[in-house]
C-alpha cells in the first residue's frame, strides 16, 4: 500500500516527519528520495525535532554520515548522492543495527544495499512550497507505523 500526503509549506513537512517519528522504534530505516531541494533534509530536521535534537541539521553531502545523539535513540543522517551507488567499503550497513533512526537521502541510488524492511518516502515537488510525499512501507512494523499516523 502507498500513502500520499501533500504538504503546503515547510512546517507541514516538519510535522509529517514528527508524526512518523512519534511511532519510532530501534533500527528504523527511512529512505528518502526526490530532486534537489525537494525537502529530504527538511524532513530529517523534523525527525531530529521529534527526538529532541537541537543541533542544526544540514545535509551530510560531503561527510556522508552525520550522527546526532539523543536521549532515547540516536539519529544517523546519511547522504549517499556522491557514492555513485557503491557503498560496499563504507560500512553503512552497520548503522542499520545501531538501535537508532537511519534517514538516508538519495536512498534510491543504493536500493540493492537497503534492508528488506524499511520506509520509503519519495518526495515530488509541485511548486515552490507544495510537496507530495509518496510513502511506502516494507514490513509489518512500517505498515503498522503508517496505519497509526497517516
Amino acid at each position: 500500500m502507498e500513502y500520499k500526503i501533500t504538504t503546503r509549506d515547510e512546517s507541514q513537512t516538519l510535522e509529517l516527519a514528527q508524526n512518523i517519528a512519534s511511532e519510532r522504534f530501534p533500527n528504523m530505516i527511512i529512505c528518502l528520495s526526490g530532486d534537489l531541494g525537494s525537502g529530504k533534509t527538511v524532513f530529517t530536521k523534523g525527525l531530529a525535532i521529534s527526538l529532541g535534537i537541537d543541533e542544526i541539521i544540514t545535509s551530510p553531502t560531503f561527510n556522508i554520515i552525520k550522527e546526532y545523539n539523543a536521549v532515547e535513540m540516536p539519529l544517523f543522517h546519511m547522504d549517499v548522492y556522491r557514492l555513485n551507488g557503491d557503498i560496499t567499503t563504507l560500512g553503512l550497513e552497520e548503522y542499520f543495527n545501531k538501535d537508532g533512526i537511519v534517514a538516508i537521502e538519495w536512498a534510491d541510488t543504493i536500493t540493492s544495499y537497503l534492508p528488506k524492511e524499511r520506509l520509503e518516502i519519495k518526495i515530488k515537488v509541485i511548486d515552490e512550497d507544495t510537496r507530495v510525499f509518496v510513502i511506502k512501507p516494507y514490513g509489518k512494523q512500517y505498515e503498522d507505523l503508517c496505519e497509526a499516523v497517516l
